[in-house]
C-alpha cells in the first residue's frame, strides 16, 4: 500500500460552469469503478460560509469559493490523467498545456485543505505570530489558552495600543 502523505499532492481540475457537483460525483464513480482509492484520496469543491440578507433576514449560505473548479488530492500518473480528464463534466487539469501543476504548501494552508496540528503547548506570556486573517503576520503575546475549544486570547498592538483578540490555535505559531 502506498503512503498517502508521502506522495499525494493537491491538484486543481477545471469543470464545466455550474457542473462542479456533477463532476465530483462522476469522478467519485470513476475512482470506485477503476479501484483508484489508493491513488485518488480526496475530491473537494472549495466552499465558504457567507451571511446573506434576504427579505430583511440574515442567513448563512454556502457559496462556491472557486466556481468551475475541483480540488483533488492524488498521486499523479499518466494513467490517472486519462481516467480523470475523460470523466464527464471535467474539462482538464489546471497547469501548462493541460498537465497538472500541484498546489504549493502555502496555497494548501490558505485554502485549509489539510488539517493543521494546533500547538497546544502554548502558555500565557508566549510570543506568537498570527498566520492568517486580517491580523496576518502580526506579533502578539498570549493572554490565555482554551485547549478544549482550540482557542487562545492574544494581545496584539493595533493603533498604538494593546488589543486582545480571540484566535484559533491553528491561526497562531509560537515564535
Amino acid at each position: 500500500m502506498i503512503d498517502e502523505n508521502e506522495e499525494a499532492k493537491w491538484y486543481v481540475l477545471h469543470t464545466f460552469s455550474g457542473y462542479e457537483n456533477v463532476a465530483q460525483i462522476n469522478l467519485e464513480t470513476v475512482v470506485e469503478k477503476f479501484n483508484l482509492q489508493e491513488r485518488i484520496f480526496d475530491i473537494v469543491i472549495p466552499m465558504e460560509e457567507v451571511i446573506e440578507e434576504k427579505n430583511g433576514k440574515k442567513q448563512i449560505v454556502s457559496r462556491k469559493l472557486m466556481p468551475s473548479y475541483l480540488l483533488v488530492k492524488m498521486i499523479y500518473g499518466d494513467d490517472i490523467w486519462h481516467a480523470v480528464t475523460r470523466t464527464r463534466g471535467i474539462t482538464g487539469f489546471v497547469g501548462p498545456k493541460g498537465r497538472p501543476l500541484p498546489l504549493t504548501e502555502e496555497e494548501i494552508m490558505k485554502m485549509r485543505l489539510e488539517k493543521v496540528e494546533a500547538d497546544i503547548t502554548l502558555q500565557a506570556g508566549d510570543k506568537v505570530e498570527v498566520l492568517e486573517g486580517p491580523l496576518n503576520a502580526m506579533i502578539g503575546s498570549v493572554i490565555s489558552v482554551d485547549v478544549n475549544n482550540q482557542k487562545c486570547r492574544v494581545n496584539v498592538e493595533m493603533f498604538g495600543r494593546e488589543t486582545p483578540v480571540d484566535l484559533g490555535l491553528d491561526q497562531v505559531r509560537k515564535i
